[in-house]
């Protein structure tokens, strides 16, 4: 059983982003509370694992595209590595280790997690043909997270978090299409059918737009009144910083250095985002706690 292959085909590296899940405890101002930290942790393993085995049903469902694809053709599947009867198997013990984990968590989490699922089903076989609908639903999946983790831990969603988690997923999966517009221009293969639907210019311009979105939102936010009365604090604001230097970093990752593909690599690999996100985080507990 090629184990390591197994792992790489659950996308670990991309639980990163599952780590939205916990947003609702940090700015509830719960995230030292131990007993709900505790829960989180379980709903961000029982999503995790609910995410891997989407993205192997994606891998299952792109085979042959993967294979022309100059970055991932190493996939597990589409490599060999792994046998596709061995990629269903694990997708279907994934899932349900999931719906077990997140049931006895929390049955509305468990919806929540179902719908996910469901949408995302729906993304690989039909939704990301569609251009918009498919970085949407990307976006969607961002907020989803969030709710799974207020669902967790009990915790209040803010309409703020709400409709920042959606702006920033929906810019960082523009971005993304961006890259594969550009792989195929520089190659001539589509690696995507729904790059139809788009260009460089469209994708430029929605970034942009979706930037300022993003950074307007954010300081709306921060000097919002009831934010402020919530979190006992008038220099939210000085949290912006970070944002807007993070959301600049990021168009010069895709404009200048043209390797957008993975938000996941950049966070994971780019010092400055790492530095930025770590100052952002630093300030924001210095006010707040």
């Amino acid at each position: 059983m090629p184990i390591k292959a197994l792992i790489a085909l659950m996308r670990p590296h991309q639980y990163v982003k599952n780590l939205f899940l916990f947003l609702p405890l940090f700015f509830g101002l719960q995230i030292t509370n131990l007993e709900l930290l505790i829960q989180v942790f379980w709903a961000f393993v029982a999503f995790s694992l609910g995410a891997s085995a989407i993205y192997i049903l994606n891998d299952y469902r792109d085979i042959e595209d993967d294979r022309q694809h100059p970055k991932k053709c190493t996939r597990p599947l589409a490599s060999g590595a792994v046998k596709p009867q061995q990629g269903f198997a694990l997708m279907i013990g994934l899932v349900v280790i999931a719906i077990v984990i997140m049931g006895s968590l929390s049955l509305e989490a468990l919806w929540v997690l179902l719908l996910y699922l469901v949408l995302n089903i729906a993304y690989s076989f039909k939704l990301k043909h569609i251009a918009l609908l498919d970085v949407t639903t990307i976006a969607i999946g961002f907020v989803l997270r969030l709710f799974i983790g207020a669902l967790a831990s009990g915790m209040a969603l803010s309409m703020w978090i709400v409709v920042m988690t959606f702006l920033l997923a929906l810019f960082l999966a523009l971005a993304k299409r961006r890259d594969d517009v550009l792989t195929f221009m520089e190659t001539g293969q589509k690696m995507r059918k729904v790059i139809d639907g788009y260009n460089l210019q469209l994708l430029d311009i929605a970034m942009a737009i979706m930037a300022s979105v993003v950074i307007m939102a954010y300081i709306l936010y921060t000097t919002s009144a009831e934010v402020i009365a919530r979190l006992h604090s008038e220099y939210l604001y000085l949290t912006a910083f970070f944002v807007i230097l993070g959301v600049l970093r990021y168009l010069q990752i895709a404009f200048v250095y043209q390797d957008s593909g993975s938000p996941t690599k950049v966070v994971l690999q780019d010092r400055f985002v790492q530095l930025n996100l770590l100052g952002w985080i630093l300030t924001f507990v210095w006010i707040l706690y």
